[in-house]
């Protein structure tokens, strides 16, 4: 499985996460290993415009589009998970990879602290095969100032902080957590355990069979 890197983002820590799920994960700045991969992790913290065009400039992003054309499972982290997205009002803005739909806005929370940093709780809006086994309620650390405006088939958990923002979204094979899951404690390694299935079982993350049928 690929951990993107293009300068952005604690790849090492991701990394040691999917390792504890049972992958064989490799940071990587090379775009043909990125598609070829079984799997892909765009990871990344900082602003959305310098990073979308990193991975423009690296073609990167087109190796993660590449991945997901080819029904790859991809998951985008916290400013991964942004990058996405078809565009964002981030600072200078710009395009991101257009993986899911909608944009990336400014939390706007009246009262409350942006950015929304820390734990907080999951809302699970309908059962999805990334969050089999993660319970209604569980905790998750978030670090973040913008927050996707997602068409709302995409959205499957949100999070309230100064209203509902999406939390977790999925189109196909391409996924993405507004949380860190390596940061997440049992929630978030259960959803990398998710992902590393999917990429064993070359499937685009489909239910894991019941106990019975193994």
């Amino acid at each position: 499985m690929a951990v993107v890197d293009y300068g952005v983002g604690n790849l090492r820590s991701v990394e040691r996460a999917l390792e504890r799920a049972g992958a064989t994960a490799v940071i990587t700045p090379d775009p043909d290993e990125v598609a070829g991969c079984d799997g892909v992790v765009l990871p990344g913290v900082g602003a959305f415009a310098p990073a979308a065009a990193l991975l423009r400039s690296t073609g990167l992003g087109e190796a993660v589009s590449e991945a997901a054309r080819r029904a790859r499972p991809v998951l985008g982290v916290c400013l991964g998970f942004q990058l996405l997205f078809e565009e964002s009002d981030e600072g200078e803005g710009g395009s991101g990879l257009g993986l899911l739909p909608g944009r990336v806005t400014r939390i706007a929370a009246p009262g409350l602290k942006v950015p929304h940093m820390g734990w907080n709780r999951l809302h699970i809006l309908r059962p999805d095969p990334l969050l089999q086994g993660v319970e209604e309620g569980a905790w998750c650390y978030f670090v973040h100032s913008y927050a996707a405006d997602a068409g709302t088939e995409a959205v499957v958990a949100t999070v309230d902080h100064g209203g509902e923002l999406a939390a977790v979204c999925r189109t196909g094979s391409v996924a993405g957590t507004q949380f860190h899951p390596e940061k997440s404690g049992a929630a978030g390694l259960g959803i990398y355990a998710r992902l590393v299935a999917a990429c064993a079982a070359g499937s685009a993350l489909a239910p894991a069979a019941p106990e019975s049928a193994r």
